[in-house]
């Protein structure tokens, strides 16, 4: 499997919290697959339906993270940070990028503008995506065989 990612782009995560929730201009989902709910609950010592809703539809996702009523951010972030940072989902791990999965088995990493830290930091080398993409084909292998 191949797979593209952006040239020159430069990222540092600036840890301001933006991506852990909605803004005025969207409406995050954070999505989750079975073992990472799991893995989650086990760490919290809590049942995923604390902190989950289980989805259909959006497979292989089988959850999505809940938010807090007043300001729509997720439950485990508590000034402006990951209370479960070592378990985060991949979905939270990738951001700002995001994996297309194409029909032709040429994936291709995109990422968002709307970060402020997109600019900032090193230029990401190959090893940075091929990574990030050896990472999401074991979860998304441990996702098919839950």
């Amino acid at each position: 499997m191949k797979f593209t990612y952006p040239p020159a782009v430069r990222f540092h995560c600036v840890k301001c919290g933006l991506c852990c929730g909605d803004t005025k201009e969207k409406t995050r989902r954070v999505l989750l697959l079975k073992p990472e709910a799991e893995q989650i609950a086990k760490t919290i010592l809590q049942p995923a339906s604390q902190f989950a809703v289980k989805i259909q539809g959006a497979e292989p996702y089988s959850y999505e993270m809940k938010k807090t009523a007043e300001d729509g951010k997720c439950v485990f972030l508590k000034n402006d940070r990951c209370t479960i940072y070592e378990v985060r989902p991949l979905i939270c791990r990738f951001y700002p990028f995001e994996l297309k999965s194409p029909h032709d088995e040429n994936y291709q990493f995109l990422f968002t503008e709307e970060c402020p830290a997109i600019g900032k930091g090193r230029v990401l080398a190959e090893d940075y995506f091929r990574k990030m993409f050896r990472l999401a084909l074991v979860k998304h292998k441990q996702a098919g065989s839950s």
